[in-house]
Parts: structure tokens; sequence; C-alpha cells
């Protein structure tokens, strides 16, 4: 297989943001005001999470749409396991960050100690995408938590939560131009952008009595929606137009 993961541009990292904040606000949308409780918002997005993840290891190369349809997904799915835990079982958040951190570190290793690399460019294989998925997940549902640690339990509220994770995500890109390792920085990245997600999420769509803007859950998911689908078109378009300009690709 050709390398099933995207280039790591601005771009990349703008769809990131913007899904894992369609993942917080979609969810709390489904799960309060459709009304499908988080049980059943769990059951039905876990459902839509495998049928794109087949569809996705069944490409031979990276495909944009289907890619970031299985991130939004993800995104969601990560979401509700840290709230079935938080709020079905009433596990503290203390206790659910530190087990999705230690899952999240043995998926690493197992991943490192099978493959040799965590390396995003080497994802040629079903094996690698299997791994690279699984972590993916636990990154997702470790941001969320620890995000909600920090926003909730913390005491940090939304604002504050933004500007927090927003200054270590700059503090890790100075590390990555000043020289620190590349794939640890890749990560260190993708978790933190959940919570910032996250948190953005929360900021635009809570109401002002909670501390957020009030613009409510389904106005900022069908608007981060609709800038994500922009932005997957133009790469697509961007990506043919590369190919008829070098066929060899």
């Amino acid at each position: 297989m050709l390398n099933k993961v995207p280039e790591v541009t601005a771009i990349f990292w703008a769809i990131k943001i913007l899904s894992t904040t369609v993942g917080e606000t979609g969810a709390d949308y489904l799960a309060v005001h459709v009304g499908l409780g988080a049980s059943l918002t769990a059951i039905c997005m876990s459902g839509l999470l495998v049928a794109a993840l087949l569809l996705q290891l069944n490409r031979r190369v990276y495909v944009p749409w289907i890619y970031w349809l299985t991130v939004v997904l993800v995104s969601i799915v990560g979401t509700q396991l840290t709230d079935l835990l938080t709020d079905k079982l009433e596990i503290s958040l203390y206790i659910s960050t530190a087990a999705f951190a230690c899952a999240l570190a043995a998926t690493f290793a197992v991943w490192y100690g099978v493959e040799r690399t965590l390396s995003i460019h080497s994802i040629v294989t079903t094996r690698r995408e299997l791994f690279y998925w699984t972590a993916i997940l636990f990154t997702f549902a470790l941001g969320t938590a620890a995000g909600d640690l920090a926003t909730e339990a913390l005491g940090l509220g939304f604002q504050l939560g933004v500007a927090a994770f927003g200054v270590l995500i700059a503090a890790v890109m100075m590390a990555y131009y000043f020289g620190a390792n590349p794939v640890l920085t890749f990560w260190l990245a993708y978790i933190l952008t959940r919570p910032l997600g996250a948190s953005l999420g929360d900021l635009l769509s809570q109401s002002r009595e909670y501390g957020g803007i009030g613009l409510g859950t389904i106005q900022t998911s069908i608007a981060f929606l609709t800038v994500i689908v922009g932005l997957v078109a133009w790469v697509t378009f961007e990506g043919d137009d590369r190919r008829r300009a070098d066929p060899a690709q």
C-alpha cells in the first residue's frame, strides 16, 4: 500500500482541530438535544465508526474524505467513551485520564515492539494501520478526559482551557523546530489538539451562564462540519491536480 495517512501540513492540523470540536459538540447534540442519551449515541456512533474503518482499511491509498470521516467518528466515539465512564459509571476524571494514558502508552509500546517505528509516514501495511487507528482512538479518549479534567475538575474554564492547551501546543511546535524528535512531537501535538478542540467547542456552544458564548451545539457543529467539508474538498482537488500534473503518482 501507499502511505495511508495524509501529509502533515497546516491544513492537516486545521481539520484535526475542527474534527475534535465536532466530536465534542456533535456528541453533546446527539446525546442531549436529540435525546439519544450517552449509551445509545455511543452504540450508534461505534457502528458508523466500524463501517468507516472497514472502508478505510479496504483502500490501498489515502482517500481524503474516507480518512477524515473516520477521524470525525473516532472523535465522537472517543468523547463518548470518556462521558460514559464519567457520567454513567461515575469514574473520576483523574482515574480515566490515567487509564487512557496507560492504554495509549501500551499501544505505542506494542506498536513499536512489533514494527520498530511509530512514524505516521510508514503506514503502508494493514497491521500498521490497525495500530495507528487504535492509537488515534486512545488519543481522543485521553484528550477528552484530560480536557474535562482541566476545564471542569481543576476549574480552568473554557476560555483559560483554550489558552492553556494552545500554549502547550505552541511549546511542542517550538521544540520540534529546535530539533526535538519529530515522532514524539507529532503525537504530543495530536493528543493536545483534542482538549484544545473540545475546550473550543464548549466555549462556542455552551450557554453564557456556564462560561460559553452560547452558539449552541447544532450551530457550532454545522459551522465546523461545513469548514471541514470545504478543506477536505480542497485537499482532494489539490491531490487530483497533482496527479494529473505527474501521472507517475
